[in-house]
């Protein structure tokens, strides 16, 4: 049986919560994603937490105190004396993925006030899976600068330590979470919003294969590691790319582009015979007024109006079925805390619903 067989409509969350309180975001996750956990980042907390920030930590020349800045001056001394470390750690842990140097690339308490609390919940719950979350490397390069500014994304050696400095980041929240409980599945999405800009003029030179190849980087390491590896896109995306890296998950906006998503039927299909599951973003957290006024009903219809595009390319609907999981479109970080809560009881409640109902 393949360990994410079990995962047919059950909920599992995006990223960012609004709240300023991490109990109070705590409260949230246990109610509403009891059987796959998360840590929610919480950039109303501290900006640290924000989705891109929040994976700098150890990344050669960049200092907590300097989280705001993008701009990392690839030409001091500094940088290539913290690059020659990070290298020599890197393959340490690469050997010994065991080594105590693993610790300095977790993602300490300035960086996340609600992971030890979501380890917590682990020990507490022993949940068959619990979901973790980097920023992609796509999306991470396309997001850093060096001196001069050239974007880290069109320089092979910058692009490869921000490969690195993620995988370092995966394989320490699979570490955290296996010494929490050693049967819960890590599951671990890369949150790729970039990708939806992939064959634009912005990045006519970078090629899908560079990007597939960062991708596979990754979820190589979540692989060899017992975990399961989801992709998240927001936007339009050519989804052949994450299929080719070899991820398990494809998670997008459901409520928008699911439409868009039939484009690619051919992938798809063989995505999902070869095991693949779609993650359905289904409920909207980039469209206010439609959340205010969606009910669970409303949404199951959505959701059979959205596999009916990949039917009519010709996908068998169980096979469609059987491997879809419920998500939210997008992170809800950017939302009210009462539109953000109504958010997640949503997705929970429409998860709880097709699971019944199927």
């Amino acid at each position: 049986m393949n360990q994410s067989d079990s995962l047919k409509f059950q909920a599992i969350a995006i990223g960012s919560l609004p709240h300023n309180n991490a109990d109070k975001a705590m409260l949230v996750v246990k109610e509403n994603f009891p059987h796959i956990p998360f840590f929610p980042q919480l950039a109303n907390v501290q900006k640290n937490e924000d989705m891109i920030i929040q994976f700098l930590e150890g990344l050669p020349s960049f200092f907590a105190d300097k989280a705001q800045d993008f701009v990392m001056n690839s030409e001091s001394d500094e940088f290539f004396e913290s690059l020659e470390e990070f290298f020599t750690d890197y393959e340490e842990i690469m050997v010994d993925t065991n080594s105590e140097k693993l610790s300095k690339y977790g993602i300490s308490k300035e960086f996340s006030s609600t992971f030890l609390k979501f380890i917590e919940i682990i020990k507490e719950t022993k949940p068959k899976y619990a979901k973790g979350q980097i920023v992609g490397p796509f999306t991470l390069a396309s997001s850093l600068a060096d001196i001069n500014g050239q974007n880290y994304v069109f320089d092979d050696t910058l692009r490869d330590i921000v490969v690195k400095l993620l995988k370092l980041k995966v394989l320490w929240q699979i570490k955290q979470i296996k010494s929490a409980n050693s049967e819960t599945i890590p599951i671990i999405f890369i949150d790729e919003p970039t990708v939806s800009q992939l064959g634009t003029s912005a990045y006519i030179t970078i090629s899908d294969k560079i990007v597939i190849d960062m991708l596979k980087e990754i979820c190589d390491v979540i692989h060899e590691n017992g975990g399961i590896c989801g992709v998240h896109c927001c936007g339009k995306c050519d989804w052949s790319v994450p299929i080719r890296s070899g991820v398990d998950i494809l998670n997008f906006d459901a409520y928008a582009y699911s439409k868009h998503l039939s484009l690619y039927s051919d992938d798809i299909d063989s995505f999902l015979k070869n095991g693949g599951k779609l993650a359905w973003g289904i409920v909207p957290t980039l469209d206010v007024k439609a959340l205010t006024n969606l009910e669970v009903k409303d949404l199951a219809k959505k959701f059979e109006i959205s596999v009916k595009y990949l039917t009519n390319k010709g996908i068998n609907e169980k096979l469609i079925k059987d491997n879809s999981i419920i998500t939210s479109s997008c992170g809800a970080g950017s939302l009210s805390i009462e539109l953000a809560e109504r958010a997640m009881h949503l997705v929970f409640e429409l998860a709880d619903f097709l699971r019944e109902r199927e």
